[in-house]
């Protein structure tokens, strides 16, 4: 029980970040809204509680971030894209489907693990995979292998891995 509090808790914090990130870059309550997946009264609310903080400079966003949380993020929406693509015969499918109920936590032993099933899926499925999978891969497993333990921005590693999933799921979508 005291698992799925503190995961609500975690949650509504990493929404209420993301919010504030979002709303730095200009986007509208509407927009918000969608990607956080809370309704647009709930966005005002949020938006109208930090307003009085003193704004923020716009958090870079850029796939070629090098910091730790940042490549987790992008490991992960890659992830969930073979995922979707491959269907239950996918190898990480376990593995992403725990991350996204909160049963797994983005630890060291955990990240290898998600490495080496998106590996062993990119092996297997070279024929239904583009080169885009593999690409998105290479990058990031050399990332990771070289990271920066420095993150070079004031945003929470959540926030940070929250964006970068986004971001690279829109990549190979697009």
């Amino acid at each position: 029980m005291n698992e799925v509090i503190r995961a609500g808790e975690e949650m509504r914090k990493l929404r209420a970040e993301m919010i504030k990130v979002f709303a730095d870059f200009g986007w509208t309550q509407e927009r918000i809204a969608q990607l956080t997946d809370m309704s647009q009264p709930a966005v005002s609310k949020q938006m109208a509680k930090h307003r009085t903080d003193e704004p923020r400079p716009p958090m870079e966003v850029s796939l070629d971030q090098c910091d730790v949380p940042w490549l987790e993020g992008r490991l992960r929406g890659l992830a969930e894209e073979i995922s979707e693509t491959l269907g239950e015969t996918a190898h990480c499918t376990r593995h992403v489907d725990a991350l996204a109920r909160g049963k797994k936590r983005f630890t060291p032993r955990n990240v290898d693990e998600l490495r080496r099933l998106v590996e062993e899926d990119l092996r297997q499925h070279r024929a239904e995979l583009s080169c885009a999978h593999r690409a998105a891969y290479d990058e990031i497993s050399r990332g990771l292998d070289l990271a920066s333990k420095v993150t070079t921005t004031s945003a929470s590693a959540s926030v940070r891995r929250s964006l970068a999933h986004r971001i690279q799921r829109d990549q190979l979508r697009g």
